[in-house]
């Protein structure tokens, strides 16, 4: 390991059969393979970032999540995502999400979605700026392929335009 290098347990407050549930269902990285990683390229007072949550938050103008057909097909998660401007607030937005406790983002949206936060720290000058867009998708995805293949790209599109550096990824 690189003095840099740091070492993330996400199973770590997780009860250790729960753990070890959820860890038979990834698939193996025992073939070596680096995870992709890429430094900033310049310091982040000079760098646009955006932001993306898989709370399955959406505008109240916008169509919500599909949690009724997760409710009849329990392994499916939808896979779409929805953009959702700087500016929007708490009331502004719907929490779809049957695998999360939704109030705590209802009562302060910036504990998943830090949009107040990053405007001060653009204001303050401490990053370079905020996107015009933030994303937000259904976190539970049994079988992500659609997510992956066809939703993420169009999300990625977007941040090119957009200028975007560097994503800060909140997971519900």
């Amino acid at each position: 390991m690189h003095q840099t290098d740091k070492t993330v347990d996400g199973f770590r407050f997780m009860p250790p059969s729960l753990a070890a549930w959820i860890k038979s269902s990834i698939p193996d990285n025992s073939s070596g393979a680096d995870i992709p990683w890429a430094p900033l390229r310049k310091p982040l007072s000079q760098t646009m970032f955006a932001l993306m949550t898989s709370a399955g938050i959406s505008l109240k103008s916008q169509a919500p999540f599909d949690m009724e057909r997760e409710r009849r097909e329990p392994t499916w998660g939808d896979p779409s995502h929805r953009e959702l401007p700087r500016d929007t607030r708490e009331e502004d937005v719907a929490v779809n999400h049957l695998h999360i406790n939704t109030s705590y983002i209802q009562r302060d949206l910036n504990v998943i979605l830090p949009l107040a936060r990053f405007a001060e720290l653009a204001q303050e000058g401490r990053i370079g700026g905020l996107a015009p867009t933030s994303y937000s998708y259904y976190g539970y995805q049994p079988d992500p392929r659609m997510l992956l293949e066809t939703t993420m790209p169009r999300v990625v599109a977007r941040m090119r335009a957009e200028g975007v550096e560097a994503v800060l990824l909140t997971p519900a």
